[in-house]
């Protein structure tokens, strides 16, 4: 029998009489010296990295190393800054996985299901749904960071040793049009302009579906090999995450100081709050008026989401969600067009997030961006979102891209990563209950959506489920 570790119950103690001891010193209850709060405060990382070594899990690294970092960023200011060098090698290798990542995925979920006959009107109305409710996330995501301001009150100055701060060019609207379109893709790739990328790789998968099977399968094959691959390449960049990150913060204190990360606080908590403002005010509707059984699907995703939060993966969480949406009453070829075609078309809580980040950047650099330079940046990244993979942090590789795009600082983005991880749980989870949703009314607006009928456990490992429709008999009469 396996012995039961109360190695994070001490860990939790230690933490809980640290920030006690501190907040009873900065209100002048209780006098306690400096030096043995830093005694405290190390025992407690001490016990963290007990932790961590014991639970081998990247995700709770990452964790450890935010609290490292922050830790040496207070304590070692000095040595905190020379860290940057290893937050900015993991930045390169996140912005290296642009161009190919978003080409890739692109003209795989576009050309991929190029014969419309198969799909049918299910392929329209599922990209229209995709569009008009990720479009409604970016928009509640600006609206969120609008009226929390959380970006404002960092002093733009401490950034100066950093970087040169250049605020956005006045733009005409034939300047905003004419670099929407690359005049050399290799240029763009240089450059950073992933909205070029994108609108290349569009375009692309279009021709793509104009050429011959035979023609066009060994470019198909390429582009899934090449996305898998840049799947495999983020996860090997994800085992330097912790340093990266703990580098970041730790610079980020150093540099900054504490009052940042109040800011940081406030922005997660701002993330947070909008996406339960999202959930309620336009999941929950659209499964009203799609008359999806609210309290069945919510045992039902409990599952995907749950797997979701934990390890901040979408894709980690797709077989169950699939099989689960299946025993909900979404026929099986629904399901399997639907599902994994939201996976890049229909992040609802990655575009959220965008946007949200974006604005924060602006805001923290001190630059005032209008609403109609707010309004293009959405429109960007209405378009770049779609390239975004259901691999964990993605979003930090469109984030990245847009800032580019818009001349604005990334200093900020090294404050945001210290924080990522505890964005990346809740918007994943949004975006796996987002995608479980679309193929319930997509199936509903196809008639073909019944819950009250009992659906025998899948087995997704079985080739045929993705055949490109259920036998004629296999499938249950229509419900009027």
């Amino acid at each position: 029998m396996k012995k039961k570790s109360f190695l994070p119950l001490v860990t939790l103690v230690c933490i809980t009489i640290a920030a006690l001891l501190s907040v009873l010193d900065h209100y002048a209850i209780l006098a306690v010296s400096d030096d043995v709060l830093r005694v405290v405060r190390w025992v407690c990382i001490g016990f963290l990295l007990a932790y961590g070594v014991q639970k081998r899990s990247l995700t709770t690294w990452i964790l450890v190393s935010m609290v490292l970092g922050a830790e040496i960023g207070y304590d070692f200011p000095v040595l905190a800054q020379d860290l940057s060098v290893l937050s900015k090698v993991f930045l390169k290798m996140i912005k290296t996985i642009i161009a190919p990542l978003i080409f890739a995925t692109l003209v795989v979920g576009i050309a991929g299901h190029s014969n419309l006959k198969q799909v049918g009107s299910m392929g329209w109305k599922a990209i229209l749904y995709f569009e008009v409710v990720t479009t409604m996330a970016l928009f509640i995501g600006l609206a969120a960071i609008n009226i929390s301001k959380a970006g404002e009150g960092i002093d733009p100055a401490l950034a100066a040793g950093h970087e040169e701060i250049v605020a956005p060019p006045e733009q005409t609207v034939s300047d905003i049009i004419l670099h929407v379109f690359p005049e050399n893709i290799a240029k763009s790739v240089v450059e950073g302009q992933v909205l070029q990328i994108v609108i290349f790789s569009v375009v692309f998968a279009i021709g793509l579906i104009m050429v011959r099977e035979d023609k066009r399968k060994p470019m198909l094959d390429f582009c899934e090999s090449l996305s898998e691959t840049m799947f495999k390449f983020t996860n090997i960049v994800m085992y330097f995450a912790p340093v990266g990150v703990g580098a970041a913060i730790a610079y980020t204190v150093g540099h900054m100081g504490f009052g940042i990360l109040l800011n940081l606080f406030q922005l997660l908590a701002t993330l947070y709050v909008s996406l339960i403002a999202f959930a309620l005010l336009v999941l929950l509707p659209v499964a009203l008026i799609a008359r999806v059984p609210v309290k069945r699907f919510i045992k039902a995703v409990s599952g995907p989401v749950s797997i979701a939060f934990a390890t901040t993966s979408s894709e980690a969480a797709l077989p169950r969600a699939m099989e689960e949406m299946e025993k909900l009453g979404v026929p099986r070829r629904i399901v399997a067009f639907v599902m994994p075609t939201g996976y890049s078309f229909n992040l609802d809580g990655t575009t959220l997030y965008l946007s949200l980040a974006s604005v924060f950047v602006a805001q923290a650099a001190g630059i005032n961006m209008t609403w109609e330079q707010q309004l293009v940046m959405v429109f960007t990244l209405m378009l770049t979102s779609k390239g975004v993979a259901g691999v964990p942090r993605a979003s930090l590789v469109i984030l990245l891209g847009t800032v580019a795009s818009f001349n604005l600082p990334v200093w900020p983005v090294f404050a945001i990563l210290g924080i990522d991880e505890l964005m990346d749980m809740a918007r994943t989870s949004i975006n796996v209950t987002g995608n479980c949703l679309a193929t319930a009314v997509v199936a509903r607006w196809e008639g073909e959506f019944h819950p009250e009928l009992t659906t025998e456990e899948t087995d997704f490992s079985n080739p045929e489920l993705f055949d490109e429709a259920a036998k004629p008999e296999d499938k249950p009469a229509k419900v009027v």
